[in-house]
């Protein structure tokens, strides 16, 4: 076998969580180009149909379903249907996530609750759906998407620093305890993505400077700019082909370089 083939995923099945549009799409339609036959869910049929049509334009035949991945008995009954109609999930991203910037004091309980369902039990309830049929097969490959707040803080984003820490332990004792079976876990962490819901935050200021956090970002990143969905493609196709067998419990960040910088000097 030629080395290159070690990267294909001809065959594979692949679930992308939340795959509809942005870094879920991105990393769903890198996998079909890599030979893997593409499943994605949403919270709805609105946006399930949505990324049907984009899949579609793109001339990927992708299967999408309706499923709340905070609700396990949804989950188990959308990979019952999976097994039916497409076969045994191979590969898994964790891609759906929320986020919700509000100052710590000023944080309900309750979207507090709200950010840690959506971004560390729905992975928690989604692997664990899976992974008793990547054991029978033999092998399988779990992703989550991380974030650099599974290693810093910042302001307004407690839920969301303490769901992705979270994440980023839940990937090593996949890791851990379902190594043995020749299940891979790892994690990438996105810097900051350009997608039209950061648009507004680079949009150039009446008086022609650029926006604040725009500023920030970029003097944060040694890249000295935002990043685009495609770039985490790479990434997400070595985690998720025999490429990567070796690799198990790490997190990638496809950062630019910001966890590396400290910044430059004002």
């Amino acid at each position: 076998m030629a080395f290159i083939d070690n990267y294909s995923l001809q065959g594979k099945i692949a679930w992308v969580t939340g795959a509809s549009y942005g870094i879920g799409f991105a990393i769903a339609s890198a996998y079909a180009e890599a030979g893997a036959v593409i499943v994605f869910n949403d919270i709805n049929q609105e946006l399930v149909d949505k990324g049907l049509t984009a899949y579609e334009e793109k001339g990927i035949k992708a299967h999408g379903y309706v499923c709340d991945v905070t609700d396990e008995e949804q989950v188990q009954a959308t990979v019952e249907k999976i097994n039916h109609e497409v076969g045994v999930v191979d590969i898994l991203v964790n891609n759906a996530g929320i986020i919700k910037r509000i100052p710590m004091t000023e944080m309900k309980a309750e979207d507090f609750r709200q950010v840690i369902d959506v971004d560390l039990n729905a992975p928690f309830i989604v692997s664990k759906a899976v992974i008793p049929g990547m054991m029978k097969k033999g092998h399988g490959k779990i992703i989550n998407i991380c974030s650099m707040m599974s290693e810093l803080g910042r302001e307004t984003v407690s839920a969301y620093a303490a769901a992705k820490g979270g994440l980023k332990m839940l990937t090593r004792n996949i890791c851990a305890e379902y190594g043995q079976y020749n299940i891979q876990c790892n994690g990438i962490g996105p810097g900051y993505i350009a997608t039209p819901q950061t648009a507004p935050l680079r949009e150039k200021q009446e008086d022609g400077s650029r926006h604040p956090f725009d500023a920030f970002i970029c003097s944060r990143t040694p890249a000295g700019r935002w990043l685009n969905a495609e770039e985490l493609q790479g990434p997400a196709v070595f985690l998720a082909s025999d490429a990567s067998n070796a690799v198990n419990g790490h997190i990638l960040y496809v950062d630019g370089g910001i966890l590396a910088y400290i910044g430059k000097q004002p």
